[in-house]
């Protein structure tokens, strides 16, 4: 039997563990509350050093002076994020504020409606009234929606600021971005020697897969899905089509969960040709379909040889990321979702391959 002195001994023993166990849980609970409102902009500035390193190197190899090629292309890009933000954002505030005074002076006028809406299915006759009198007293006609139309107005106020702080989160990510880069050599030996702590053997093959799954991730979905928004928007915006910004972030949205972006290019499309039917609008529609399909040329050339991730995986990534963390969730977190995959299917084949080799 155990003696009252070891059992004091064991006892003392677990109480340090818990107390040690205790403090470094604690101090890991901490330090996740002090980092959690940078994680998302490090993370997604780590995932965006990871894809351009490539290109980077390639620049190097061709031009050297690897600190001017980082920090000319962190500057090219966050002018290209700054300049049409703040360009966009005096607009949209001119034009609030010319709305708003206007309103106030109702000076609006709303042309009275053609005889042609009272034939609209269903709704033709409370549509024809409302517009009639809207085109007579539009405050008087308004007033019954005064407290929806203010919450509407809040909301689109909202998602501008949060559109705004998105754009600035990829700024500082940007920024980031271009620190690791600069300092890649022990960035990398540091990635390294952790996973070879945390994976043994595979620490060094999963660094290589994790490696190519970002960039597969981040070139053959997000950079497509960029690429086509932004081909869009110049589209849209060239034609005058209202709110062309958004209808961009739809499409961007569609194409990284994999939906076609006709979906909105269509309606578009039909928008345009509402206004007229000339030559510029079916050079428009044409423009519009072959962006919209672009897709299937651009993937396989930006894609490389990454790693293969299943769509649906990317589906849920990107949606359960946006709910998460908001906009730069709907990048960050297809990303990280297509990892996990990865790092799951990583452990799979380790399993089958011991098997393989016990039955051996």
């Amino acid at each position: 039997m155990e003696s009252v002195e070891q059992r004091e001994e064991k006892v003392n023993l677990a109480i340090e563990i818990a107390i040690k166990v205790g403090l470094i849980a604690m101090v890991i609970y901490l330090s996740y509350l002090i980092a959690k409102p940078f994680m998302a902009i490090v993370v997604w500035g780590v995932i965006i050093a990871v894809a351009i390193s490539p290109l980077v190197n390639s620049l190097e190899k061709r031009f050297g002076n690897r600190k001017k090629i980082i920090i000319a292309i962190t500057i090219a890009v966050v002018a290209a994020l700054l300049i049409p933000t703040y360009s966009l954002s005096g607009k949209v505030i001119e034009s609030s504020q010319t709305l708003v005074q206007t309103m106030k002076e109702g000076t609006i006028t709303i042309p009275p409606p053609a005889e042609a809406v009272k034939e609209w299915p269903l709704i033709g006759n409370k549509a024809y009234a409302f517009w009639d009198h809207a085109s007579h007293n539009l405050r008087e006609a308004l007033a019954p929606f005064k407290d929806k139309i203010k919450k509407m107005t809040g909301s689109i106020f909202s998602a501008l600021g949060s559109g705004l702080g998105t754009i600035f989160m990829f700024v500082g990510s940007m920024i980031i971005a271009a620190v690791f880069l600069i300092g890649s050599e022990g960035a990398v030996q540091f990635y390294k020697n952790l996973s070879r702590r945390l994976m043994g053997e595979k620490g060094d093959d999963w660094a290589n897969l994790s490696a190519l799954t970002v960039r597969s991730v981040v070139n053959g979905v997000l950079g497509v899905a960029v690429i086509q928004a932004t081909l869009a928007f110049i589209g849209m915006g060239l034609m005058g089509v209202p709110f062309a910004m958004v209808w961009a972030i739809g499409i961007m949205f569609l194409t990284i969960i994999q939906i076609p972006a006709l979906l909105i290019a269509g309606p578009v499309i039909a928008y345009v040709f509402s206004q007229g039917s000339g030559t510029v609008e079916v050079i428009f529609a044409i423009y519009m379909i072959l962006v919209s399909m672009s897709d299937g040329v651009l993937k396989p050339m930006l894609m490389g040889r990454g790693v293969d991730v299943p769509m649906l995986v990317i589906l849920i990534g990107a949606i359960g990321g946006m709910m998460l963390m908001g906009m730069i969730g709907l990048f960050v977190g297809a990303v990280i979702f297509a990892l996990a995959y990865t790092l799951f299917k990583f452990w799979i084949a380790e399993v089958e391959e011991k098997s393989k080799t016990e039955e051996a």
